[in-house]
């Protein structure tokens, strides 16, 4: 399984998440066989500027087949599912920390993260 997740910086497992995935600078990839990491990846943003898709397919692209962010619109969320691809919304802090509770099955979420930031400005069904 790979986890994609927006990064603030490069650092991998010590990026912080960042708190929106359509404007983040990197995306850290995490490979994880048998509930252990393996191997990390930081990606610099492929886009100045996206369209709606753009980001999942860039994820696609790099096999991730698990997002977790800690918010999107609700057309990113039904792109990616579209694409195989499960999302997590509500996630914040540490990248390793996030990924290692998603690991254990304790991650907590933010769950009203929608009503924060630019993100009441989306639509949601």
């Amino acid at each position: 399984m790979i986890i994609a997740i927006p990064s603030t910086g490069p650092e991998g497992l010590d990026s912080e998440v960042s708190m929106h995935f359509g404007r983040t600078p990197y995306y850290t990839f995490i490979t994880v066989e048998n509930g252990e990491i393996k191997n990390v990846k930081s990606v610099p943003t492929p886009f100045t500027e996206h369209g709606p898709g753009d980001i999942p397919k860039f994820i696609k692209e790099n096999e991730g087949d698990v997002v977790i962010a800690y918010g999107m619109g609700h057309r990113a969320v039904e792109f990616f599912e579209q694409l195989g691809i499960r999302v997590i919304l509500g996630a914040y802090g540490k990248v390793g920390d996030v990924v290692n509770a998603f690991l254990k099955g304790e991650l907590k979420v933010e769950e009203n993260w929608k009503e924060k930031g630019d993100f009441g400005s989306h639509k949601w069904g």
